[in-house]
């Protein structure tokens, strides 16, 4: 049985399968980069000014906690998905929605003015990637390279984005694949990349690991039999462990629940250690 190498690796499930790894698939938003930090509260107070047009608004705390319990859920998913949910509430509430791909791109001009500050600085070169990343990312990437992991950057937001920040964070050239969320969005998702990467090479499940601080990747992991590590990173703060994150991780199904990557070699132990 396997116990928590470190104060800061929480093993939730000790007899998960190790030491077989393959493929390691990485979550964007959150897990690595910290470039759309904030992200949620600009969705999810969009979504509610929409909501308050609307002829059967309702109550303004409900109507918060629905858009952030919904967002929430579909938080992994491409974002299309929650401008639909979007769209729905708008007509369950009399409203006459735009189309989700309307929201999606108001959505962005907001968030964009959240964040292109930090992409600006980027090209720039005025800020370190490292300071925009989850602490200990480069590292792990780098480590996961050593043993030979094949690493894919699987993420719902616009592939587009998805290619540019990575490259300014520096960290493209290890990922074997980088996807990101499409206009055609039901020939995306990351069950489906998960499940192509299985067939194509003919593995089981713990040939693959996924790291991510979404509820979605960490289930779509566990229904395959994969090893799933939960990052349950404060992104504004940079340290310590997120509750709200960590408790939707653990009621995904996460194996393992970390804060960041600072102690990646125990980690990798952790890991691709065959001991039981």
């Amino acid at each position: 049985m396997r116990t928590s190498p470190t104060a800061r690796i929480e093993v939730l499930v000790p007899d998960f399968p190790c030491g077989h790894i393959r493929f390691a698939l990485f979550d964007f938003d959150g897990t690595l980069s910290l470039i759309r930090e904030g992200w949620q509260t600009i969705m999810i107070s969009f979504m509610v000014e929409e909501l308050s047009k609307v002829p059967l608004s309702g109550d303004p705390a409900e109507t918060a906690r629905v858009v952030r319990k919904f967002v929430t859920d579909l938080t992994g998913k491409q974002t299309i998905y929650q401008m639909i949910r979007l769209a729905e509430e708008v007509a369950s509430r009399g409203g006459q929605p735009l189309t989700p791909l309307e929201y999606k791109r108001e959505y962005h001009s907001r968030l964009w003015e959240r964040i292109k500050g930090r992409v600006e600085a980027l090209r720039a070169g005025l800020v370190e990637p490292d300071e925009l990343m989850v602490p200990g990312s480069r590292n792990f990437l780098e480590a996961m390279r050593r043993r030979g992991v094949s690493c894919l950057l699987v993420s719902g937001t616009d592939q587009v984005f998805v290619l540019e920040e990575a490259k300014l964070l520096g960290i493209s050239r290890f990922f074997e694949a980088i996807y990101g969320a499409i206009d055609d969005y039901k020939r995306f998702s990351k069950q489906m990349v998960i499940d192509r990467i299985l067939a194509k090479h003919q593995l089981s499940g713990p040939a693959l690991v996924t790291l991510g601080d979404g509820y979605v990747e960490i289930e779509n992991t566990r229904n395959v039999g994969g090893i799933a590590v939960g990052v349950a990173s404060r992104e504004a703060e940079r340290s310590g462990i997120d509750e709200w994150k960590r408790s939707r991780l653990i009621a995904a199904g996460a194996h393992i629940i970390i804060p960041d990557f600072q102690e990646h070699e125990a980690l990798m132990s952790l890991l691709f250690s065959d001991r039981r």
